[in-house]
């Protein structure tokens, strides 16, 4: 898990061993933005739903292919945003390169400056120079 701020992580595929890591760091929901099928073995959404709400967590799932449209940005928004006082968020895909790309695009409808949110990707270690905000 890669900080972005102090409430949200990135991530490449997780699986059950990493929600104990995030359940320390207090993340209380995990969004998917991986899509169905997307490579042989991936866990699906029913056990990904099964495994974070053994761990304490809600799960939604936000497919996104190649960029995130801005359903998946404003979906992305949503789930930021229904978090309560102490609770964080864990991001992933495959390599967590959509999920932040989605993260810096629902921060930047609440107004972040665009500098700011590649440089916090970049310390993240995702590259988002190339992404329109």
């Amino acid at each position: 898990m890669n900080p972005l701020n102090e409430v949200t992580f990135v991530a490449g595929q997780i699986s059950a061993d990493d929600l104990s890591d995030a359940a320390l760091a207090q993340v209380k929901l995990v969004v998917n933005h991986r899509t169905p099928h997307e490579e042989p073995g991936q866990p699906d959404s029913a056990e990904m739903t099964e495994i974070t709400a053994r761990a304490g967590m809600r799960y939604v799932e936000i497919p996104v292919a190649g960029l995130p449209d801005r359903t998946a940005v404003e979906r992305t928004l949503a789930a930021m945003d229904s978090l309560a006082p102490g609770e964080r968020i864990l991001l992933f895909c495959r390599s967590g390169m959509r999920s932040t790309a989605a993260w810096a695009m629902a921060e930047r409808l609440r107004g972040a400056a665009p500098d700011d949110l590649r440089a916090a990707a970049l310390k993240a270690g995702y590259d988002l120079s190339r992404l329109p905000l």
